[in-house]
């Protein structure tokens, strides 16, 4: 079965979540939770250097996310996307919605 790890770092202007493994129908749910609750909060930053493999599920939840988002006026950044993220919203379109960062220091 595939794991999920999610590691969180606050800060006053953000939050970093570490995740690594699969983000997939059977893991999305605590990634959810997580990203849902505090993109309400505050901008979130994503690390998804570690992830392996990212479905339909993970991208529907940075859909989600990224409206809640929206409405709230909070950002989602994601910082240093693995090979399988980066194909992963690029090729469903999605890659003009979400800000690709290199390090936390360029976020505003």
């Amino acid at each position: 079965m595939e794991n999920l790890i999610i590691m969180e770092k606050r800060t006053d202007s953000y939050l970093l979540m570490n995740v690594e493994g699969t983000i997939n129908s059977y893991t999305y749910t605590e990634f959810e939770e997580k990203i849902y609750s505090s993109i309400k909060e505050t901008d979130v930053i994503l690390d998804f250097s570690k992830i392996t493999n990212m479905s339909s599920s993970g991208l529907g939840v940075l859909m989600s996310a990224y409206d809640d988002g929206q409405e709230t006026g909070h950002k989602i950044y994601i910082l240093n996307p693995s090979e399988v993220v980066k194909m992963a919203i690029d090729s469903t379109g999605f890659s003009e919605m979400f800000k690709t960062i290199n390090s936390v220091d360029e976020v505003n």
